[in-house]
């Protein structure tokens, strides 16, 4: 017997535990930009539980897009009263929970709604998951980019802005002009220093409308901090399948997930803020080493097997860490290079944290994939691979790994795999990415040239070697054997 999901249907699942609290009751407190799966599975979660204690009922989510897209999505939450089955999957077990903390999503496009929304005294957070390459950030200064299309549009627009900081600054700016506090920018997306990335985001809009309201910006509204951590998928007919068959719920679109989470804020919150610190939220005063670690470490060591994975036909990162070599290949890289330029984490042994990342990545349930992990290369690849890569030439330190990384991308950037499959488009870049990496075959600098990737690491001497290196190596002798050889110290 199965039970489609829904607020009428709650009562009768006994196969995942459910809301432990009155959903009517809710109010709402935080808009969220970006309704996506690692949304739902963590900040939706860490509400969820914290609405079952009994206390702070009034910082219920509604979900906002500017993506037309995303109507599609809205409409399936919409359909189950914006309820989702959240499936935490381990080696040893599995076990559900439907989580009811959104109550409401805007319809994507409408801006005058979700200006209306961000203008009420009652939104007191807005909180976005909209992706690393969302930030309109120029990949080699890592910094805003208030020429890009979108944000001058918007600076000619406020009336109407069609991206998200044009609608979160619109938002603030009728607070003020009302009297009312500011609501709080909490960017939940893995970015270094997130915070500041925001902050840099809606006060360079600003600064193209007006001078004064950017400095408005920078002093009177806070972004704090954040790393927020766990791994989740993308919800295919395979997780829905999953769902229907081990717990019998029909849902239009569960979330299937590991059972570890982290989420680590700084205590900046002037509107206010609900008691997460109850159910598991680290709240630090500064949150740049926990960043540092798992970017550098979990995110870079994502990257470090998704290439070689990808080029050796590997679909599932399991997989990936079943494979003597790529498993091996990561142990080097992150032993020998990665860890060694991470700076201390307060309480924290990063060999062991690598070791949980290890076991994480082994997790044969989650069936996470390797084109998930090496999407979105060009934006990736300065936040995870490259901070690295500049901290050890900087030092004079070996980079032959991490040059290896990088050249593995480039190689799978090229469109096949080693057996000549065809690499589907993987990349908002992807047409470049590709007619850069068949120069590359024959000329590696062609690839090290994309400065706006690169920055002044593709001319640093001892980078371009070992990637010239690595490169013709994959080209000549294929990617087992390159990795045979780095293995082997003979690259």
């Amino acid at each position: 017997m199965t039970t489609k999901l829904s607020a009428a249907t709650l009562a009768t699942l006994s196969t995942a535990s459910v809301p432990a609290y009155d959903r009517a009751a809710l109010t709402p407190g935080i808009v969220h930009f970006g309704v996506g799966n690692f949304h739902r599975a963590h900040q939706a979660v860490y509400l969820d539980d914290l609405f079952a204690t009994g206390r702070d009922h009034d910082w219920a989510l509604i979900g906002a897009s500017v993506r037309e897209a995303d109507e599609a999505v809205r409409q399936k939450l919409g359909a189950q009263d914006w309820l989702t089955t959240v499936v935490e999957q381990e080696a040893d077990h599995s076990s559900a929970r439907v989580t009811g903390a959104m109550i409401d999503y805007i319809q994507p496009g409408d801006s005058a709604a979700i200006l209306a929304r961000l203008a009420n005294p009652a939104t007191r957070i807005v909180s976005l998951t909209i992706t690393e390459g969302g930030y309109y950030i120029d990949p080699a200064s890592q910094r805003f980019d208030p020429t890009h299309p979108d944000i001058v549009y918007d600076a000619a627009h406020m009336d109407a802005p069609k991206t998200t900081f044009g609608l979160i600054l619109a938002g603030l700016l009728a607070r003020r002009n009302a009297g009312i506090t500011p609501f709080t920018v909490m960017s939940c997306d893995n970015i270094p220093g997130n915070g500041h990335v925001t902050q840099n985001a809606v006060a360079g809009l600003a600064e193209l409308v007006d001078p004064a309201l950017a400095q408005w910006v920078r002093t009177a509204v806070a972004f704090p901090n954040g790393m927020v951590d766990r791994i989740t998928p993308a919800t295919s007919e395979r997780e829905r399948a999953l769902l229907l068959e081990q717990f019998g719920i029909e849902d239009n679109w569960p979330v299937l997930c590991e059972s570890f989470r982290q989420w680590v804020l700084e205590d900046n919150f002037p509107a206010g803020r609900p008691a997460l610190e109850t159910v598991g939220v680290q709240f630090v005063d500064d949150v740049a080493p926990y960043e540092h670690m798992k970017i550098r470490i979990l995110n870079g060591g994502h990257a470090t097997i998704a290439y070689p994975a990808g080029l050796l036909d590997v679909h599932f990162v399991h997989e990936a860490m079943e494979h003597p070599l790529v498993s091996a290949f990561l142990a080097k890289v992150e032993q020998d290079e990665i860890i060694p330029v991470v700076p201390p984490v307060p309480d924290t042994d990063l060999g062991d944290y690598f070791a949980l990342c290890q076991r994480r990545f082994a997790n044969p349930k989650i069936g996470d994939t390797i084109r998930r992990l090496a999407l979105d290369g060009s934006n990736r690849q300065p936040k995870f691979i490259i901070p690295t890569a500049m901290d050890r030439v900087a030092a004079g330190q070996s980079v032959a790994g991490i040059a290896l990384v990088s050249a593995l991308w480039c190689r799978y950037c090229f469109g096949t795999t080693d057996s000549g499959a065809t690499i589907a488009p993987n990349d908002p870049s992807w047409d470049r990415l590709t007619q850069q990496a068949a120069v590359a075959k024959t000329d590696p600098q062609a690839w090290l040239g994309m400065t706006d990737i690169y920055g002044d690491l593709g001319r640093n001497p001892a980078f371009a070697a070992a990637f010239g290196t690595a490169l013709n190596s994959l080209w000549q002798h294929g990617t087992s054997a390159t990795l045979e050889r780095y293995l082997a110290g003979a690259l």
